[in-house]
């Protein structure tokens, strides 16, 4: 029961530590101002990233013994971390922060947190480490995507660390279960700021903490053991928990290719638009609460089949995946069907 103490232990340092990165952030001016790609419509503080890393490392920097693997991902994310802040303060291009995550990326590498699915050769090896940069980069950019309404990007955090520490507890991965409830507890420690029942959040994760979720997400899914002798099973269960992650970034990708707002690498890493799932199923007439609790509702379902799958094999992970499938097929109909909206009510 030592994951109780460590839930509560960082979600009570996050939750006080809020309130005083808010202050840092109005004292200092780090504040993100509205415009017409926002959604918000006043200035709102910024580095609440400050307060969801700093209780993370806090607690484990405070209660554990280092194994590798571990080493790598909080040293990974505290790079993430660390130019996320100096964008949030004086800003980055794009294709910087992307160069920053690649190294990051690679001292998890060098730590030996890598995907393993590919025979242990020199092509392999190479396979597995294209595959390792890919997913990490890809889920640490599609969280920061998802930073566009209040308590999206928190939530997506609070969702896919609950399912990692589920599966972390029940199957005795001490340090999986380390990191996943530290960043449970976090997440949890911001939200009441910034997702409220009434009125707008107080302040923004900033993309100091939404990169670091989206990395400490990416990392704990390689992290992970999920299955012995079972790739399929294996590369399953992480990639149900973060699917919906995984859906918009490669449905935004194939919509701004095929629609030519997008012709090249750099355009895709430059471009910023309002086109995410959250923005089409507001735009289908959700109000931006409804359309974060949908996307809440929609991870817990694909997170609950990963944990269906603990006791699977091989079939039925094939059987999963494609429920999850033709459940993600459905909400794509309602995207295009919330950019037809779009579209119209512009014209």
């Amino acid at each position: 029961y030592r994951w109780c103490y460590l839930l509560l232990f960082s979600f009570l340092v996050c939750f006080l530590a809020t309130p005083l990165a808010r202050g840092m952030a109005k004292r200092f001016k780090v504040l993100d101002y509205p415009d017409p790609r926002k959604v918000h419509l006043v200035p709102t503080p910024l580095l609440g990233g400050v307060a969801v890393a700093g209780s993370f490392a806090l607690t484990v920097l405070h209660n554990f013994n280092f194994s590798l693997g571990l080493k790598g991902v909080v040293l990974g994310a505290g790079i993430v971390f660390f130019a996320g802040v100096i964008d949030d303060i004086f800003g980055l291009p794009a294709s910087v922060k992307l160069l920053i995550q690649i190294g990051a990326t690679y001292v998890l590498i060098r730590f030996g947190v890598a995907f393993s699915f590919f025979p242990t050769t020199i092509l392999g090896g190479i396979a597995n480490n294209l595959l390792t940069f890919l997913w990490i980069v890809g889920i640490t950019n599609a969280v920061n995507f998802f930073d566009g309404m209040d308590g999206l990007a928190t939530g997506v955090g609070i969702i896919g660390a609950f399912f990692f520490s589920l599966v972390a507890i029940q199957t005795h991965q001490h340090y999986m279960m380390y990191l996943s409830v530290a960043l449970l507890g976090s997440c949890l420690g911001f939200l009441p700021y910034n997702f409220k029942p009434r009125g707008p959040a107080s302040i923004f994760l900033g993309d100091a903490g939404s990169t670091f979720i989206g990395f400490s997400l990416a990392g704990l899914a390689i992290l992970g053991d999920w299955a012995t002798n079972n790739p399929v099973k294996a590369l399953s269960m992480p990639l149900l928990i973060l699917g919906v992650l995984v859906f918009d970034m490669i449905y935004i990708t194939v919509a701004r290719v095929a629609s030519g707002r997008v012709r090249s690498f750099r355009e895709w890493i430059d471009y910023v638009g309002k086109d995410h799932l959250h923005h089409r199923l507001e735009a289908l007439g959700l109000s931006k609460k409804q359309s974060v609790l949908f996307i809440y509702f929609l991870m817990a379902i694909l997170g609950l089949g990963a944990l269906v799958l603990k006791r699977g094999g091989t079939i039925e992970a094939l059987l999963v995946l494609s429920q999850s499938a033709m459940v993600l097929l459905m909400v794509a109909v309602l995207m295009i069907k919330g950019r037809a909206n779009n579209s119209s009510s512009h014209q």
